[in-house]
């Protein structure tokens, strides 16, 4: 311990006098890879975009997609096959022993995709094989074919037309690794590396890495748009909301991940702290395991929903900062169907659901509480113990559980919980990201349908929404939404807007409405 606290002082010590060069973001919890293909966790994201680029990316505003490392891209007439051509002067950058002999090009597209999608392949089952978001879009089915045309064109042939696929290049699993370093990485028998010592094509480079406590990067100075204004970035990583802010107020970092509300108006009294919010797409949930009894039982489901009084956790935990959600799509995003209402909350309603479902007396049941701030969610203990007090009042003996972040993740994949606090904040700006993602059948093996519902008539309306036009799309998504009223697999609570908290040295960020962070186009003025 002694070590890693005087590593973390020599680094914020070291800031200072490196000036306007080393950047500093409090973040809040330890990332579970270095790879978004593994991750549905929005830490793991803001810890690997610096490593990595993607064949289409999104502006810096989050407004519209630009080329990335493929220059340009086309679409056959029946939207089936999508047909990159790939920047020629991208280099990946050497790690330890290994150094790239060539650019990136076909073969890295290939690989990186036939690694999500074939499970022969050599490196699909390396640690743990749990493709989430590419699984929860049913990618493995819908892409037929992924080809080398030669070395700098691939080919994508699709089962099926999907308006979306080019928005799904730009999400955060659909980064490109190197194939050469993962033949280097096979041949020493260390393929476990690549998710955890990375090797990209971004404008920065992993230096080290000490769990719970830092990362540090250093910049890419051959990144294929130009070396990033800042040198050095350092995450120091910061559990508890109440020290990031201290942290901040002292100057040891310039930028604060998951502002608590209650500190926000604090800061903004701070003369060296700017505060920068937006209403982002985002939603925060009580899932609750279709799977497992009681809450296989409909009656059992909604009887919970009448029993949480979701007005007083946005005047207790949020302050003023979000507003309730009736819908598993956020209110900012088209497709919303304001036509649906959460139960009421209502305790003699609820009491008499329990004693329909045969449950007159209670039951008891565990629940698991966010464990790190999240822009949807910035106290899920605090949260937990008002949902426990709610369901008291029903006769629903909850017991709180909860585990660090990584853990918390791998284990509600695998549909290990009853209750459990979990949110979703948007990577492309489409209700499917919501609608798909956390409840198609497909999405229950991915690991990101979290109560465990299936419904073939919801997910037919769903594939037919993302082939249609958007006047169309826009019909069948409040279709769905319907159907997910009638069962409510889970109870939507709040809807957030993001407050970001930095230095007033930082120049450059902008706050977008969906994506996690990205930090290439910072500086910090002296």
């Amino acid at each position: 311990m002694k070590n890693i606290f005087l590593l973390c002082f020599a680094a914020v010590f070291w800031l200072k006098p490196a000036g306007a060069d080393v950047f500093i973001y409090c973040s809040e919890a330890s990332p579970d890879y270095f790879n978004p293909q593994l991750s549905l966790s929005g830490t793991s994201f803001d810890a690997s975009n610096l490593l990595y680029s993607r064949l289409i990316e999104y502006n810096k505003e989050g407004t519209k997609l630009v080329p990335g490392l493929a220059e340009k891209w086309t679409v056959s007439k029946d939207k089936k096959t999508y047909t990159f051509y790939l920047r020629k002067d991208v280099k990946f950058y050497p790690r330890g022993d290994f150094k790239p002999s060539r650019p990136f090009n076909a073969d890295d597209v290939v690989f990186s995709f036939m690694r999500q999608k074939d499970k022969s392949h050599p490196f699909h089952k390396v640690n743990g094989g749990s493709y989430k978001f590419f699984y929860s879009l049913n990618l493995q089915n819908q892409i037929v074919t992924i080809k080398k045309i030669d070395e700098h064109t691939a080919q994508f042939v699709l089962k099926k037309a999907d308006n979306l696929f080019p928005k799904y290049m730009a999400m955060e699993f659909a980064v490109i690794l190197s194939k050469e370093y993962a033949d280097f990485l096979l041949k020493k028998k260390q393929a476990r590396k690549i998710d955890f010592e990375p090797v990209g094509t971004g404008p920065f480079i992993l230096e080290k890495y000490v769990k719970s406590n830092l990362i540090r990067y250093k910049r890419n100075d051959s990144y294929y748009l130009g070396p990033a204004k800042l040198k050095k970035i350092i995450f120091s990583i910061t559990p508890d909301p109440s020290v990031r802010f201290q942290k901040l107020k002292r100057e040891e970092c310039h930028f604060l991940a998951k502002a608590q509300p209650t500190d926000i108006p604090l800061m903004e009294k701070n003369k060296k702290i700017k505060v920068m919010k937006r209403l982002t797409h985002n939603l925060a949930y009580l899932a609750m395991n279709t799977a497992k009894a009681p809450l296989n039982n409909k009656e059992a489901r909604k009887a919970i929903a009448h029993a949480l009084n979701r007005k007083l956790y946005l005047k207790a935990i949020y302050k003023g900062t979000a507003k309730t959600l009736d819908s598993p799509v956020p209110a900012s995003l088209w497709g919303h169907n304001y036509t649906l209402r959460v139960p009421e909350y209502n305790l003699k309603k609820a009491k008499a659901l329990l004693k329909k479902a045969g449950f007159e007396k209670g039951f008891k049941i565990k629940l698991w509480t966010l464990p790190v701030s999240r822009p949807y969610n910035p106290n899920g203990k605090k949260m937990g113990e008002l949902q426990q007090a709610d369901l008291k009042k029903i006769g629903i003996d909850v017991e709180l559980v909860t585990y660090d972040w990584p853990t918390y993740l791998a284990k509600s994949s695998k549909g290990e919980h009853e209750l459990i606090q979990m949110g979703w904040s948007a990577d492309i700006p489409d209700p499917s990201n919501f609608l798909q993602i956390l409840l198609t059948c497909d999405s229950i093996s991915a690991g990101s349908n979290l109560s465990g519902w299936c419904n073939k008539k919801y997910d037919k309306l769903i594939a037919k929404a993302m082939q249609s036009d958007p006047k169309t799309a826009d019909k069948l998504y409040k279709q769905a939404q319907v159907l997910f009223q009638k069962d409510l697999p889970f109870i939507p609570i709040a809807q957030s807007y993001r407050y970001v908290a930095l230095s007033k040295k930082v120049k450059g960020y902008v706050v977008k409405a969906f994506g996690s962070e990205r930090f290439y186009h910072l500086s910090l003025s002296k």
